[in-house]
């Protein structure tokens, strides 16, 4: 498809959604370091979300439990390493070590990298929750469901997946969290 010509309407709403676009974007790029006021406010929105979902008493299945199964899955791919470790098969570890720390001066240490990294993790959540915030001000989305069933199901589902996963990270060795450098205690110079 062409590009629009420069005088018409189509040139002008590109124009304005790529200003737009680029205002975002720097404004993504400097909440960047500030990770813990992020997750405060992704917190805060999501809060306000529960609480909405609390005083209005609906949109259980078609926004809350699809938000729900939607954060889960972004939490396990948060979880996961990148380069699963079940699936590279190197002839020196035949014992199930890959991924973990060398013990060999033969074998190659790998840091842990995540399937899906922190600023994404964030970023999807947040906005999969200003999503089902606004939804559930549309009486579309509200379909009537017994409730109870329904978080039972999920926490069931997150129980067994979680389970697994925590198997796989004990399998092979890794850990997905880091707190940062660590510190000795010792003389302080």
């Amino acid at each position: 498809m062409d590009s629009p010509e420069p005088d018409t309407p189509m040139a002008a709403v590109s124009a304005q959604t790529t200003k737009y676009g680029k205002l975002f974007q720097s404004y993504l790029d400097r909440a960047t370091p500030f990770i813990s006021y992020r997750w405060i406010g992704t917190g805060a929105l999501f809060f306000f979300f529960a609480l909405r979902i609390f005083l209005a008493q609906g949109w259980y299945i078609a926004v809350a439990y699809s938000l729900g199964i939607y954060l889960l899955n972004l939490f396990l791919a948060f979880l996961s390493p990148k380069f699963d470790p079940s699936l590279e098969q190197d002839e020196d570890m035949e014992d199930g070590s890959a991924g973990a720390l060398p013990t060999k001066e033969t074998q190659e240490f790998k840091p842990f990298v995540r399937r899906l990294p922190e600023f994404k993790f964030w970023y999807s959540a947040t906005r999969a929750i200003a999503i089902g915030f606004i939804c559930s001000w549309f009486e579309m989305f509200d379909l009537p469901v017994f409730w109870p069933v329904l978080v039972m199901y999920w926490f069931i589902l997150f129980i067994l997946t979680m389970r697994k996963q925590i198997q796989h990270m004990i399998k092979y060795r890794y850990v997905p969290f880091t707190v940062g450098k660590t510190r000795y205690a010792g003389s302080s110079r």
